[in-house]
């Protein structure tokens, strides 16, 4: 029982450090109220079942003389139809809720009617690379967004099976080898975030972090121009250099990018 608390205490502090329950993003948001929403009303069961166990322990306990005993009782009508009733009614609820949920935050769903940022993402061994397409820039485990602009994340992996995460904005995707899977947010508060994976892919897997800068339009652009000021140029042999193994791999910009190189990474491991 003392373990079974434990794990549970583990579990919410967890929860709580990964930003979870702290979101910074549309989609987290209306996530948090999901989890908030659910919790509550499945509560509604839990606790008065709990409650209920301990005030019977007590008032049917065997020193308890003036305690109605009743040993031929086994069934009540009323009591079978509040046992059925409440959680028939909250499953149908929940099912509703999740329902129109599930529809209303698809991560394939554009949020807003303003032109998304696009980024590319490619996972690694065992760090993320960014590719900003209309910007013509590329960057090792960091990411820049402007406050308030809707992003589309196209997320592939050159490499085993892994997550794209970034808990205070809200929704993960799989990231797959030959494949690749597009995540809609929208960052509603500036700050700087981390962005994890949440698929367990290697020894390098804990540290495989990237650092998610949310920004003005104006810190955004200036931000751009930095990553421009460095003359590495992003092609396919960059991309193979990449590609060997690392571990806590430090930020490192590209200041031009070679045309279309997603799709031809995409390609290249279709056809390894």
């Amino acid at each position: 029982m003392i373990k079974k608390f434990q794990l549970l205490i583990m579990g919410i502090i967890f929860i709580c450090g990964c930003g979870i329950i702290n979101p910074k993003g549309k989609v987290g948001i209306e996530q948090k109220y999901l989890i908030l929403t659910s919790t509550f009303l499945m509560l509604l069961v839990v606790v008065p079942v709990i409650i209920m166990i301990f005030i019977f322990a007590w008032k049917y306990r065997a020193s308890n003389k003036n305690a109605k005993y009743t040993p031929n009782w086994s069934h009540s009508n009323k009591l079978e139809s509040v046992i059925w009733l409440i959680p028939i009614v909250i499953i149908f609820i929940l099912g509703i809720l999740t329902w129109n949920t599930t529809h209303d935050l698809d991560p394939k769903k554009p949020i807003s009617n303003i032109t998304p940022i696009r980024i590319n993402v490619v996972a690694l061994d065992w760090k993320w690379l960014f590719i900003y397409p209309k910007e013509q820039i590329a960057i090792i485990n960091e990411i820049a967004l402007p406050v308030n602009v809707p992003v589309e994340f196209h997320v592939t992996s050159s490499t085993v099976m892994n997550s794209f995460f970034i808990p205070q904005l809200g929704s993960q995707t799989y990231a797959m080898y030959g494949m690749q899977n597009i995540l809609h947010l929208f960052p509603n508060e500036i700050g700087t975030y981390t962005g994890i994976s949440s698929n367990y892919s290697g020894k390098g897997f804990s540290d495989m972090k990237f650092r998610v800068i949310i920004n003005s339009n104006t810190d955004f652009k200036s931000w751009i121009k930095k990553v421009k000021q460095n003359s590495k140029l992003f092609d396919f042999n960059a991309y193979k250099k990449i590609y060997e193994s690392s571990i806590k791999n430090p930020v490192e910009y590209f200041n031009s990018i070679e045309p279309n190189i997603f799709e031809k990474i995409i390609k290249s491991n279709l056809l390894k």
